[in-house]
C-alpha cells in the first residue's frame, strides 16, 4: 500500500523518538506501531467486513486506528462524531462498517452506536507486549483506503473515496512544497475526521518524521500555553480559530514567534483577521485551497510569497483550469468555475455514479463549484460558491464581500450573509452577525459602516444579531442553515 510504507519506515526506523503527543500521553514510533498491531489482531477477530469506522477525539489514538486498518487492508471510515445519530447510522449502513474504533467517553457522550455496529473501545485495550508482526498488505495504488463522508446535496451525507495513491499524492506534494522534515513540529487542532486533519495533520507528519502536537479541544488559552511550551514551526488552522486566538487578550508575540508556517483554510481568511495578526503578533497568516474530493490540498501560499486574499498557486503535479458555464477555459484574470486535476483527485462518490459523473467534466477535471481566477503568476483568488452566490439586480455578489465589510466594524466578532428572494430586484442580501464580547447592536450604524467599504446595492436590506452562527465541527460557518426565518437571539441596543 502505497501510503502505508513509508509511514512503518519512519515508524520502524527510529522506534524510540516521540512521534505525537496529546492531551493524554506521548506516542513514540513503537507506541504506535504496537498499539495498531493490538487493535489490527482484535478488528481481525470481530469483523471480516472491508470497511472499519473510527470515532476519536483529535489524538494519538487516530493514527493508530488508522494504521491498524491498513495492515488489515481495509478501507477506514473517518466518522464524524458531530452527526445527528440518523445521519450516523445512514453514514455506517451505506458503508457496510460493523465495527467503529473508539473511546469510552466518546460512546457515553455520542450514545449508542445503531443495532449490528459493535464498539471496539481502544482505552479499554491493552498494548503490552508485541503481538506477531504483519506484512505489509500487498495493495495497488488504485485501493480504496479512506471513505470520508461529506455533505450532499440531497441532505445525506455522501462518502468521497480517497485512494492509497491520492492521499500518498497528496502528501507527498505538501511535503515538496513546504519542506517538512523531522525537523519540524505540528500543532493539531483540527478533527482528523476531517480531511486536513487526517491528511495534513496525521498522514503528513507519520511521512515526514515531524512531531505533532495534538489537542483535542480548541480553547484559546490551552492553545497558547502549547504555543509557548512545545514551540511548534507550523500550525494549521481555521479563520474563526485565528479569530478567537486574536481576541485573546492574554495573546503576545512570543506565543507565535516559533513559528515558520500559519497556514488558514476551509473557508477564506477575512482581511481584519489577516491585519489583526501581522499587526498585533507580526504573523502573516497564509491560506491554503482544497476539497476533500483532492485529498484536500491543492493550493498553498508561500510566506515569502504572500497576496492578500490569494490561496498561493497550485501544488507540485496539480492541473488546475477556471472555466465559463459552458466549460470554456478562461483567460488569466477572467473569472469562473475552478476545475482540478491531478494524482489527489478522487476516482468518484462512493455508491454514487452519476453524481460522480456530474462533477467531472469530459476531461477528467474535477468541478469544484468554487468560483475564482489566477493572476498572471498563477496564483488563485477564490471568489466564493456557486450556489452561495446572490443576484441583486442582475449583478452577481458573493457574501464573502459584504461578510467581509461587516467584520471591519469593532463591534462585529464574525458575519454571515444569505439572499432572500425581492420582487423588485430578483434577490438582497440578509446579514447575520456574532457580536463581540460586550458590544451592543446597532443596525443603523453597521448599515452605515458597509456603505462605506461596499457599493450601495450590496448593503444587507436587513441586519440580525445572532449569538452563534451555525457552524460544522471545523469551525466552518454553515449559510444553508440560515433563512429569512432565522430570528435574532440578541437583543438590540435600543430595546
Amino acid at each position: 500500500m502505497q501510503v502505508l510504507r513509508p509511514i512503518l519506515r519512519r515508524l520502524l526506523t527510529a522506534p524510540l523518538s516521540v512521534r505525537a503527543i496529546d492531551d493524554q500521553r506521548s506516542w513514540r514510533g513503537v507506541d504506535l506501531y504496537v498499539a495498531a498491531l493490538h487493535l489490527a489482531r482484535e478488528l481481525e477477530r470481530v469483523s471480516d467486513r472491508p470497511r472499519v469506522g473510527f470515532m476519536l477525539p483529535t489524538s494519538g489514538l487516530c493514527p493508530v486506528a488508522i494504521i491498524a486498518g491498513w495492515l488489515l487492508g481495509r478501507t477506514v471510515v473517518p466518522l464524524n462524531y458531530l452527526l445527528k445519530p440518523d445521519d450516523l447510522a445512514y453514514v455506517l449502513a451505506d458503508a457496510e462498517v460493523d465495527a467503529v474504533v473508539t473511546v469510552g467517553p466518546m460512546l457515553e457522550h455520542f450514545g449508542d452506536l445503531p443495532e449490528g455496529v459493535r464498539a471496539v473501545k481502544l482505552d479499554e485495550m491493552r498494548f503490552g507486549g508485541v503481538p506477531p508482526l504483519r506484512r505489509m498488505p500487498r495493495r495497488a495504488d488504485d485501493h480504496l483506503a479512506v471513505l470520508l463522508y461529506t455533505s450532499g446535496t440531497s441532505g445525506r451525507p455522501k462518502g468521497v473515496m480517497l485512494t492509497s495513491g491520492n492521499l500518498a499524492a497528496n502528501v507527498q506534494q505538501c511535503i515538496e512544497f513546504a519542506g517538512f522534515s523531522r525537523q519540524d513540529r505540528l500543532l493539531g487542532v483540527l478533527p482528523q475526521f476531517h480531511s486536513f486533519g487526517l491528511t495534513v495533520l496525521t498522514l503528513l507528519p507519520l511521512t515526514s518524521g515531524s512531531l505533532v502536537v495534538y489537542t483535542a479541544r480548541f480553547l484559546p488559552k490551552r492553545i497558547l500555553n502549547l504555543l509557548k511550551k512545545h514551540r511548534p514551526t507550523a500550525v494549521i488552522a481555521i479563520p474563526s480559530m485565528y479569530n478567537a486566538l486574536l481576541s485573546a487578550k492574554s495573546a503576545e508575540r512570543e506565543h507565535f514567534e516559533s513559528l515558520k508556517w500559519v497556514v488558514s483554510g476551509g473557508e477564506p481568511l477575512p482581511a481584519a483577521v489577516f491585519e489583526g495578526f501581522r499587526e498585533r503578533f507580526g504573523v502573516t497568516i497564509n491560506e491554503g485551497y482544497g476539497l476533500t474530493e483532492t485529498a484536500p490540498v491543492t493550493n498553498w501560499c508561500r510566506p515569502e510569497d504572500h497576496r492578500l486574499r490569494s490561496v498561493g498557486p497550485p501544488l507540485p503535479r496539480v492541473d488546475e483550469k477556471v472555466v465559463d458555464a459552458e466549460g470554456r477555459e478562461l483567460a488569466t484574470g477572467e473569472e469562473g468555475e475552478i476545475c482540478i486535476k491531478g494524482p489527489n483527485v478522487m476516482p468518484g462518490y462512493f455508491n454514487l455514479p452519476e453524481e460522480t459523473a456530474r462533477v467531472f467534466d469530459s476531461d477528467g477535471y474535477f468541478r469544484t463549484g468554487d468560483m475564482g481566477r489566477f493572476d498572471g503568476d498563477r496564483h488563485l483568488f477564490i471568489t466564493g460558491r456557486i450556489k452561495e452566490m446572490l443576484i441583486i439586480g442582475g449583478e452577481n455578489v458573493f457574501p464573502r464581500e459584504i461578510e467581509e465589510a461587516l467584520i471591519r466594524h469593532p463591534s462585529v466578532h464574525d458575519a454571515a450573509v444569505i439572499g432572500v428572494a425581492d420582487e423588485s430586484r430578483g434577490e438582497v442580501p440578509l446579514a447575520f452577525v456574532e457580536l463581540e464580547e460586550g458590544a451592543a447592536f446597532d443596525e443603523a450604524a453597521l448599515r452605515a459602516h458597509c456603505r462605506e467599504h461596499i457599493a450601495q446595492y450590496k448593503v444587507p436590506r436587513e441586519i440580525r444579531p445572532i449569538e452563534a452562527l451555525p457552524r460544522n465541527p471545523t469551525g466552518k460557518i454553515l449559510r444553508r442553515e440560515l433563512s429569512v426565518d432565522t430570528a435574532a437571539t440578541v437583543p438590540d441596543a435600543g430595546a
